[in-house]
Protein backbone atom coordinates (compact mmCIF):
# COMPACT_ATOMS: atom_id res chain seq x y z
CA UNK A 1 0.00 0.00 0.00
CA UNK A 2 1.24 3.51 -0.65
CA UNK A 3 2.29 5.99 2.04
CA UNK A 4 -0.52 7.82 0.28
CA UNK A 5 -3.08 5.44 0.33
CA UNK A 6 -2.26 5.05 3.95
CA UNK A 7 -2.94 8.35 5.37
CA UNK A 8 -6.15 8.39 3.24
CA UNK A 9 -6.86 5.32 5.59
CA UNK A 10 -6.21 6.88 8.51
CA UNK A 11 -8.13 9.88 7.53
CA UNK A 12 -11.42 8.92 6.80
CA UNK A 13 -14.57 8.23 8.85
CA UNK A 14 -13.70 10.81 11.12
CA UNK A 15 -15.80 14.45 11.85
CA UNK A 16 -12.78 16.18 14.04
CA UNK A 17 -9.75 18.15 12.67
CA UNK A 18 -6.50 16.56 12.25
CA UNK A 19 -4.23 18.97 14.06
CA UNK A 20 -1.68 17.27 15.60
CA UNK A 21 2.05 16.31 13.55
CA UNK A 22 5.16 14.44 15.16
CA UNK A 23 5.84 17.33 17.75
CA UNK A 24 2.67 18.06 19.11
CA UNK A 25 1.18 14.28 19.73
CA UNK A 26 4.88 13.85 21.29
CA UNK A 27 4.34 16.60 23.80
CA UNK A 28 0.57 15.65 24.35
CA UNK A 29 2.39 12.28 25.18
CA UNK A 30 4.86 13.56 27.71
CA UNK A 31 2.64 15.81 29.17
CA UNK A 32 -0.17 12.91 29.54
CA UNK A 33 2.47 10.94 31.62
CA UNK A 34 4.43 13.28 33.53
CA UNK A 35 2.00 14.62 36.22
CA UNK A 36 1.19 14.05 40.32
CA UNK A 37 2.97 10.48 40.80
CA UNK A 38 6.63 11.57 40.70
CA UNK A 39 5.76 14.65 42.58
CA UNK A 40 3.78 13.05 45.46
CA UNK A 41 5.87 9.34 45.50
CA UNK A 42 9.00 9.15 45.02
CA UNK A 43 9.77 9.32 48.64
CA UNK A 44 7.21 6.63 49.03
CA UNK A 45 8.87 4.57 46.71
CA UNK A 46 12.22 5.31 48.77
CA UNK A 47 11.11 4.19 51.53
CA UNK A 48 9.78 0.39 50.42
CA UNK A 49 13.02 -0.07 48.66
CA UNK A 50 15.77 2.28 50.15
CA UNK A 51 18.27 3.73 48.20
CA UNK A 52 17.69 1.46 45.06
CA UNK A 53 14.48 4.01 44.24
CA UNK A 54 15.50 3.84 41.00
CA UNK A 55 14.51 0.38 40.18
CA UNK A 56 10.99 0.17 40.34
CA UNK A 57 10.90 3.14 38.06
CA UNK A 58 12.83 1.15 35.96
CA UNK A 59 10.72 -1.97 36.12
CA UNK A 60 7.29 0.52 36.29
CA UNK A 61 9.37 1.91 32.62
CA UNK A 62 9.63 -1.60 30.66
CA UNK A 63 6.42 -2.88 31.81
CA UNK A 64 4.74 0.09 30.52
CA UNK A 65 6.59 0.41 27.25
CA UNK A 66 5.56 -3.84 26.46
CA UNK A 67 1.87 -2.39 27.03
CA UNK A 68 2.19 0.56 24.82
CA UNK A 69 3.24 -1.77 22.02
CA UNK A 70 0.14 -3.30 22.86
CA UNK A 71 -1.77 -0.24 22.65
CA UNK A 72 0.30 1.14 19.06
CA UNK A 73 -1.17 -2.52 17.60
CA UNK A 74 -4.72 -1.37 18.54
CA UNK A 75 -4.66 2.46 17.47
CA UNK A 76 -2.88 1.87 14.25
CA UNK A 77 -5.53 -1.44 13.52
CA UNK A 78 -8.35 0.61 14.34
CA UNK A 79 -7.76 4.55 14.12
CA UNK A 80 -10.84 5.54 14.40
CA UNK A 81 -11.18 3.85 17.83
CA UNK A 82 -10.07 4.75 21.09
CA UNK A 83 -10.21 3.13 24.17
CA UNK A 84 -10.18 -0.13 26.29
CA UNK A 85 -13.50 -0.12 26.70
CA UNK A 86 -13.89 -0.48 23.06
CA UNK A 87 -11.31 -2.55 22.42
CA UNK A 88 -12.34 -5.21 25.17
CA UNK A 89 -16.13 -5.08 23.12
CA UNK A 90 -14.11 -6.29 19.57
CA UNK A 91 -12.61 -8.85 21.32
CA UNK A 92 -15.20 -10.66 23.85
CA UNK A 93 -18.55 -8.72 22.53
CA UNK A 94 -19.18 -8.74 26.38
CA UNK A 95 -21.51 -6.19 27.56
CA UNK A 96 -20.90 -6.44 31.00
CA UNK A 97 -17.36 -7.09 31.04
CA UNK A 98 -17.43 -4.01 28.53
CA UNK A 99 -19.24 -2.04 31.38
CA UNK A 100 -16.78 -3.25 33.69
CA UNK A 101 -13.44 -2.24 31.63
CA UNK A 102 -15.11 1.34 31.23
CA UNK A 103 -16.12 2.08 34.60
CA UNK A 104 -12.52 1.16 36.38
CA UNK A 105 -11.16 3.63 34.15
CA UNK A 106 -13.29 5.96 35.02
CA UNK A 107 -12.52 5.23 38.74
CA UNK A 108 -8.78 4.94 37.95
CA UNK A 109 -9.33 8.59 36.93
CA UNK A 110 -11.06 9.68 40.44
CA UNK A 111 -8.61 8.02 42.20
CA UNK A 112 -5.89 9.57 40.49
CA UNK A 113 -7.21 12.61 40.81
CA UNK A 114 -7.71 12.71 44.62
CA UNK A 115 -4.38 11.47 45.00
CA UNK A 116 -3.66 14.88 42.99
CA UNK A 117 -5.31 16.88 44.99
CA UNK A 118 -3.65 15.65 48.31
CA UNK A 119 -0.56 16.61 46.61
CA UNK A 120 -1.76 19.81 45.80
CA UNK A 121 -3.02 20.75 48.72
CA UNK A 122 0.56 19.83 50.47
CA UNK A 123 2.74 21.69 48.19
CA UNK A 124 0.27 24.82 48.63
CA UNK A 125 0.86 24.36 52.49
CA UNK A 126 4.54 23.95 51.53
CA UNK A 127 4.79 27.54 49.12
CA UNK A 128 3.21 28.98 51.71
CA UNK A 129 5.13 28.46 54.34
CA UNK A 130 2.83 25.98 56.28
CA UNK A 131 2.87 22.84 58.25
CA UNK A 132 2.85 20.23 54.82
CA UNK A 133 2.36 17.29 57.36
CA UNK A 134 -0.60 18.60 59.11
CA UNK A 135 -3.13 15.82 57.87
CA UNK A 136 -5.99 18.21 58.74
CA UNK A 137 -5.14 20.88 56.72
CA UNK A 138 -3.48 19.00 54.31
CA UNK A 139 -7.47 17.07 53.87
CA UNK A 140 -9.26 20.49 53.90
CA UNK A 141 -7.08 21.84 51.03
CA UNK A 142 -7.32 18.65 49.40
CA UNK A 143 -11.26 18.61 49.97
CA UNK A 144 -11.43 22.70 48.55
CA UNK A 145 -9.04 22.00 45.72
CA UNK A 146 -11.39 19.25 44.51
CA UNK A 147 -14.46 21.74 44.79
CA UNK A 148 -12.74 24.05 42.76
CA UNK A 149 -12.19 21.33 39.85
CA UNK A 150 -15.91 20.68 40.06
CA UNK A 151 -16.76 24.46 39.45
CA UNK A 152 -14.02 24.50 36.72
CA UNK A 153 -15.28 21.24 35.10
CA UNK A 154 -19.47 22.53 35.53
CA UNK A 155 -18.15 25.70 34.05
CA UNK A 156 -16.99 23.79 31.24
CA UNK A 157 -13.33 23.25 29.64
CA UNK A 158 -12.99 23.05 25.74
CA UNK A 159 -9.90 20.85 24.78
CA UNK A 160 -7.15 22.55 23.50
CA UNK A 161 -3.79 20.71 22.32
CA UNK A 162 -1.71 24.43 22.42
CA UNK A 163 -2.70 24.55 26.17
CA UNK A 164 -1.70 21.26 26.83
CA UNK A 165 1.74 22.03 25.30
CA UNK A 166 1.87 24.89 27.76
CA UNK A 167 0.79 22.82 30.95
CA UNK A 168 3.86 19.97 29.52
CA UNK A 169 6.12 22.52 29.59
CA UNK A 170 5.64 23.99 33.06
CA UNK A 171 5.68 20.21 34.27
CA UNK A 172 8.66 19.72 32.51
CA UNK A 173 10.45 22.69 34.40
CA UNK A 174 9.71 21.40 37.60
CA UNK A 175 11.70 17.86 37.01
CA UNK A 176 13.91 19.33 35.06
CA UNK A 177 14.98 21.39 38.13
CA UNK A 178 15.18 18.94 40.46
CA UNK A 179 17.83 17.64 37.45
CA UNK A 180 19.66 20.55 37.32
CA UNK A 181 19.87 21.19 41.26
CA UNK A 182 20.92 17.44 40.93
CA UNK A 183 24.30 18.11 39.08
CA UNK A 184 25.01 21.08 40.70
CA UNK A 185 24.82 19.07 43.75
CA UNK A 186 26.98 16.38 42.62
CA UNK A 187 29.54 18.97 41.48
CA UNK A 188 29.28 20.45 44.79
CA UNK A 189 30.17 17.33 46.38
CA UNK A 190 26.82 17.40 48.11
CA UNK A 191 25.72 13.38 46.79
CA UNK A 192 26.47 10.02 48.14
CA UNK A 193 25.43 7.60 45.25
CA UNK A 194 26.62 4.87 47.03
CA UNK A 195 22.87 4.62 49.01
CA UNK A 196 21.20 3.96 45.22
CA UNK A 197 22.46 0.42 45.71
CA UNK A 198 21.20 0.11 48.82
CA UNK A 199 18.20 -2.38 49.30
CA UNK A 200 16.32 -1.33 52.68
CA UNK A 201 12.87 -2.89 52.85
CA UNK A 202 10.98 -1.88 56.19
CA UNK A 203 9.23 -5.14 56.43
CA UNK A 204 12.32 -7.24 55.70
CA UNK A 205 11.13 -8.74 52.62
CA UNK A 206 13.29 -10.07 50.54
CA UNK A 207 15.13 -7.59 47.38
CA UNK A 208 12.53 -9.25 44.91
CA UNK A 209 9.67 -8.71 46.28
CA UNK A 210 10.29 -4.91 48.20
CA UNK A 211 10.68 -4.21 44.31
CA UNK A 212 7.59 -5.52 43.33
CA UNK A 213 5.62 -4.05 45.90
CA UNK A 214 7.16 -0.30 44.71
CA UNK A 215 6.58 -1.09 41.06
CA UNK A 216 2.99 -1.45 41.96
CA UNK A 217 3.09 2.16 43.09
CA UNK A 218 5.96 3.68 40.97
CA UNK A 219 3.45 2.26 38.39
CA UNK A 220 1.02 5.28 39.20
CA UNK A 221 4.30 7.65 37.74
CA UNK A 222 4.10 5.86 34.10
CA UNK A 223 -0.05 5.91 33.31
CA UNK A 224 -1.22 8.53 31.12
CA UNK A 225 0.40 7.21 27.86
CA UNK A 226 -3.11 5.10 27.38
CA UNK A 227 -4.68 8.28 27.02
CA UNK A 228 -3.07 9.19 24.11
CA UNK A 229 -5.10 6.55 21.81
CA UNK A 230 -8.04 9.12 21.94
CA UNK A 231 -6.22 11.60 20.08
CA UNK A 232 -6.04 9.25 17.06
CA UNK A 233 -8.92 10.94 15.36
CA UNK A 234 -6.97 14.61 15.60
CA UNK A 235 -3.54 13.22 14.56
CA UNK A 236 -2.05 13.86 11.13
CA UNK A 237 -1.11 9.91 9.66
CA UNK A 238 -1.88 8.19 13.22
CA UNK A 239 -0.58 4.85 11.48
CA UNK A 240 2.92 6.03 10.35
CA UNK A 241 3.69 8.62 13.66
CA UNK A 242 1.49 6.83 16.39
CA UNK A 243 4.60 3.93 17.42
CA UNK A 244 7.57 6.56 16.79
CA UNK A 245 5.91 9.24 19.05
CA UNK A 246 4.93 6.96 22.01
CA UNK A 247 7.67 4.84 22.41
CA UNK A 248 10.06 7.90 22.41
CA UNK A 249 7.32 9.74 24.14
CA UNK A 250 7.77 7.02 27.21
CA UNK A 251 11.71 6.92 26.55
CA UNK A 252 12.02 10.70 27.52
CA UNK A 253 9.96 10.13 30.43
CA UNK A 254 11.06 7.31 31.56
CA UNK A 255 15.17 8.55 31.93
CA UNK A 256 13.32 11.83 33.36
CA UNK A 257 11.48 10.37 36.10
CA UNK A 258 15.04 7.71 36.98
CA UNK A 259 17.78 10.69 36.97
CA UNK A 260 15.18 12.14 39.93
CA UNK A 261 14.99 9.12 41.98
CA UNK A 262 18.81 8.79 41.43
CA UNK A 263 19.28 12.12 42.52
CA UNK A 264 16.71 12.33 45.00
CA UNK A 265 18.07 9.20 47.08
CA UNK A 266 21.98 10.35 46.21
CA UNK A 267 20.85 14.14 47.95
CA UNK A 268 18.66 13.33 50.41
CA UNK A 269 18.96 10.15 53.24
CA UNK A 270 15.81 7.82 52.60
CA UNK A 271 14.17 8.67 56.05
CA UNK A 272 13.75 12.10 55.25
CA UNK A 273 12.87 11.81 51.86
CA UNK A 274 10.05 9.03 52.82
CA UNK A 275 8.76 11.17 55.59
CA UNK A 276 8.22 13.94 53.54
CA UNK A 277 4.92 14.97 51.50
CA UNK A 278 7.06 16.91 49.26
CA UNK A 279 9.89 15.27 47.96
CA UNK A 280 10.74 16.82 45.29
CA UNK A 281 10.85 19.61 46.96
CA UNK A 282 13.03 18.44 50.09
CA UNK A 283 15.90 17.29 47.20
CA UNK A 284 15.91 21.03 46.15
CA UNK A 285 15.94 22.41 49.71
CA UNK A 286 18.73 20.14 50.72
CA UNK A 287 20.91 20.58 47.62
CA UNK A 288 20.55 24.20 47.03
CA UNK A 289 19.47 26.32 50.43
CA UNK A 290 18.83 29.80 50.15
CA UNK A 291 18.65 29.77 46.48
CA UNK A 292 15.35 31.08 45.45
CA UNK A 293 14.38 28.44 42.95
CA UNK A 294 13.21 26.41 46.47
CA UNK A 295 10.27 28.78 47.01
CA UNK A 296 9.37 27.99 43.22
CA UNK A 297 9.25 24.41 42.80
CA UNK A 298 5.96 23.80 45.45
CA UNK A 299 4.11 25.92 42.73
CA UNK A 300 5.30 24.55 39.87
CA UNK A 301 4.10 21.32 41.67
CA UNK A 302 0.82 22.57 42.29
CA UNK A 303 0.42 23.55 38.71
CA UNK A 304 0.95 19.85 37.20
CA UNK A 305 -0.62 17.77 39.94
CA UNK A 306 -3.52 20.59 39.20
CA UNK A 307 -3.28 19.84 35.55
CA UNK A 308 -3.73 16.48 36.41
CA UNK A 309 -6.67 16.68 38.80
CA UNK A 310 -8.66 18.32 35.81
CA UNK A 311 -7.93 16.06 33.16
CA UNK A 312 -8.68 13.25 35.14
CA UNK A 313 -12.06 14.51 37.01
CA UNK A 314 -12.98 15.64 33.18
CA UNK A 315 -12.46 12.24 31.56
CA UNK A 316 -14.43 9.99 34.80
CA UNK A 317 -17.58 12.37 34.46
CA UNK A 318 -18.05 12.16 30.55
CA UNK A 319 -17.26 8.13 30.89
CA UNK A 320 -19.59 8.42 33.45
CA UNK A 321 -22.02 10.66 31.15
CA UNK A 322 -21.68 8.37 28.28
CA UNK A 323 -22.65 5.30 30.31
CA UNK A 324 -25.85 6.89 31.24
CA UNK A 325 -26.72 8.19 27.90
CA UNK A 326 -26.19 4.37 26.58
CA UNK A 327 -28.53 3.43 29.71
CA UNK A 328 -26.33 1.05 31.32
CA UNK A 329 -26.02 3.41 34.39
CA UNK A 330 -28.88 5.60 35.97
CA UNK A 331 -30.33 8.16 33.73
CA UNK A 332 -30.26 11.09 35.47
CA UNK A 333 -26.22 10.67 35.35
CA UNK A 334 -26.79 11.79 32.37
CA UNK A 335 -28.29 15.08 32.79
CA UNK A 336 -26.95 17.99 30.87
CA UNK A 337 -26.76 22.13 32.00
CA UNK A 338 -29.05 23.43 29.58
CA UNK A 339 -26.85 26.58 29.29
CA UNK A 340 -23.41 25.31 30.04
CA UNK A 341 -24.11 22.14 28.14
CA UNK A 342 -21.75 20.51 30.98
CA UNK A 343 -22.78 16.63 32.34
CA UNK A 344 -23.86 18.62 35.45
CA UNK A 345 -25.07 15.20 37.47
CA UNK A 346 -22.12 13.42 36.25
CA UNK A 347 -19.54 16.00 37.43
CA UNK A 348 -21.54 15.94 40.95
CA UNK A 349 -21.18 12.57 41.47
CA UNK A 350 -17.69 11.83 40.14
CA UNK A 351 -17.08 15.20 42.26
CA UNK A 352 -19.09 13.98 45.59
CA UNK A 353 -16.96 10.53 44.99
CA UNK A 354 -13.93 11.66 45.25
CA UNK A 355 -14.67 13.87 48.39
CA UNK A 356 -15.59 10.44 50.06
CA UNK A 357 -12.26 8.75 48.84
CA UNK A 358 -9.94 11.54 49.92
CA UNK A 359 -11.79 12.13 53.18
CA UNK A 360 -12.25 8.25 54.23
CA UNK A 361 -8.98 7.00 53.04
CA UNK A 362 -6.91 10.19 54.82
CA UNK A 363 -8.68 9.44 58.35
CA UNK A 364 -8.08 5.87 57.67
CA UNK A 365 -4.56 5.49 56.39
CA UNK A 366 -1.57 7.13 57.44
CA UNK A 367 0.04 7.37 53.64
CA UNK A 368 -3.26 8.32 51.87
CA UNK A 369 -1.50 9.53 48.95
CA UNK A 370 0.32 6.08 48.52
CA UNK A 371 -3.10 4.48 49.04
CA UNK A 372 -4.96 6.44 46.20
CA UNK A 373 -1.98 6.26 43.98
CA UNK A 374 -1.49 2.73 44.29
CA UNK A 375 -5.31 1.86 44.11
CA UNK A 376 -4.75 3.95 40.51
CA UNK A 377 -1.91 2.17 39.32
CA UNK A 378 -3.92 -1.40 40.65
CA UNK A 379 -7.23 -0.61 38.85
CA UNK A 380 -5.22 0.34 35.35
CA UNK A 381 -2.57 -2.42 35.66
CA UNK A 382 -5.97 -5.09 35.77
CA UNK A 383 -6.94 -2.94 32.21
CA UNK A 384 -3.80 -3.29 30.73
CA UNK A 385 -3.83 -6.67 31.32
CA UNK A 386 -6.91 -7.41 29.74
CA UNK A 387 -5.69 -5.08 26.45
CA UNK A 388 -2.52 -7.25 25.91
CA UNK A 389 -5.18 -10.09 26.04
CA UNK A 390 -7.42 -8.54 23.49
CA UNK A 391 -4.22 -7.71 21.30
CA UNK A 392 -3.99 -11.53 20.95
CA UNK A 393 -7.75 -12.59 20.58
CA UNK A 394 -8.20 -9.87 18.23
CA UNK A 395 -5.70 -11.07 15.69
CA UNK A 396 -8.28 -12.98 14.14
CA UNK A 397 -9.80 -10.07 13.11
CA UNK A 398 -8.03 -9.11 9.86
CA UNK A 399 -8.24 -5.37 7.98
CA UNK A 400 -7.45 -4.11 4.91
CA UNK A 401 -4.74 -2.37 5.56
CA UNK A 402 -0.85 -2.20 7.01
CA UNK A 403 -0.82 -1.60 10.84
CA UNK A 404 1.73 -1.75 13.75
CA UNK A 405 2.04 -5.26 14.88
CA UNK A 406 3.71 -6.28 17.95
CA UNK A 407 5.40 -9.57 18.05
CA UNK A 408 3.35 -12.10 19.72
CA UNK A 409 5.80 -12.39 22.83
CA UNK A 410 5.61 -8.95 24.18
CA UNK A 411 1.67 -8.88 24.86
CA UNK A 412 2.42 -12.35 26.50
CA UNK A 413 4.63 -11.07 28.58
CA UNK A 414 3.14 -7.56 29.08
CA UNK A 415 0.30 -9.11 30.47
CA UNK A 416 1.65 -11.96 32.68
CA UNK A 417 3.82 -8.52 34.41
CA UNK A 418 0.61 -6.51 34.75
CA UNK A 419 -1.16 -9.44 35.90
CA UNK A 420 1.15 -10.15 38.41
CA UNK A 421 0.83 -6.62 39.72
CA UNK A 422 -2.55 -6.97 40.51
CA UNK A 423 -2.32 -9.94 42.86
CA UNK A 424 -1.28 -9.83 46.11
CA UNK A 425 1.83 -11.42 46.14
CA UNK A 426 3.68 -8.36 44.78
CA UNK A 427 3.08 -7.02 48.62
CA UNK A 428 0.91 -4.43 47.77
CA UNK A 429 -1.41 -2.49 50.05
CA UNK A 430 -4.28 -4.34 51.37
CA UNK A 431 -6.13 -0.80 51.53
CA UNK A 432 -5.37 -0.39 47.96
CA UNK A 433 -7.47 -3.84 47.29
CA UNK A 434 -10.21 -2.52 50.00
CA UNK A 435 -10.78 0.75 47.76
CA UNK A 436 -10.47 -0.80 44.39
CA UNK A 437 -13.27 -3.52 45.72
CA UNK A 438 -15.69 -1.08 46.89
CA UNK A 439 -15.60 1.06 44.05
CA UNK A 440 -15.91 -2.19 41.51
CA UNK A 441 -18.99 -3.31 43.55
CA UNK A 442 -20.29 0.55 43.65
CA UNK A 443 -20.44 -0.03 39.46
CA UNK A 444 -22.22 -3.38 39.72
CA UNK A 445 -24.82 -2.31 41.93
CA UNK A 446 -25.56 0.74 39.49
CA UNK A 447 -25.36 -1.31 36.50
CA UNK A 448 -27.84 -3.70 38.58
CA UNK A 449 -30.25 -0.82 39.52
CA UNK A 450 -30.46 0.08 36.26
CA UNK A 451 -30.89 -3.54 34.48
CA UNK A 452 -33.79 -3.37 36.93
CA UNK A 453 -34.87 -0.58 36.27
CA UNK A 454 -34.84 -1.26 32.69
CA UNK A 455 -36.39 -4.64 32.76
CA UNK A 456 -39.17 -3.69 34.80
CA UNK A 457 -40.07 -0.24 33.86
CA UNK A 458 -39.30 0.14 30.25
CA UNK A 459 -39.11 -3.77 29.27
CA UNK A 460 -35.80 -2.96 27.99
CA UNK A 461 -32.26 -4.70 27.44
CA UNK A 462 -29.00 -3.40 29.40
CA UNK A 463 -26.78 -3.50 26.91
CA UNK A 464 -23.95 -0.57 25.09
CA UNK A 465 -26.12 0.42 21.92
CA UNK A 466 -22.80 2.17 21.26
CA UNK A 467 -19.15 1.41 22.77
CA UNK A 468 -17.48 3.69 19.90
CA UNK A 469 -18.78 6.45 21.68
CA UNK A 470 -18.01 6.16 25.19
CA UNK A 471 -15.01 8.34 24.76
CA UNK A 472 -14.96 11.90 26.94
CA UNK A 473 -15.14 13.54 23.80
CA UNK A 474 -18.68 12.40 22.98
CA UNK A 475 -22.22 13.64 23.52
CA UNK A 476 -22.07 16.69 22.15
CA UNK A 477 -21.02 18.70 26.10
CA UNK A 478 -17.86 20.69 26.60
Amino acid sequence: MSATAEVERSEEHTELKRVMGTKLLLLFIVGDILGTGVYALTGTVAKEVGGAAWAPFVVAFVVAIMTAFSYLELVTKYPQAAGAALYTHKAFGIHFVTFIVCFTVMCSGITSASTASRAFASNMLKGFGGDSKNTTLILIGALGFMTLVALVNLRGVGESVKANVVLTLVELSGLLLVIMVGFYALFAGKTDFSRTMVFDSPSDKSAFFAVTAATSLAFFAMVGFEDSVNMAEETKDPVRIFPRMMLTGLGITGVIYILVSLFAVAIVPVGLLGESETPLVKVVETAAPGIPIEKLLPFISMFAVANSALINMLMASRLLYGMAKQEVLPPFLGKVHPRRRTPWAAILFTTVLAFGLIFFVSRASADATAVLGGTTALLLLGVFTIVNICVLVLRKDTVDSDHFVTPTVIPIIAGVCCAFLVTPLTGRDGEQYVVAGWLLVLGVGLWAITWFANRALRSKKTYLRDPESLSEREGGVN
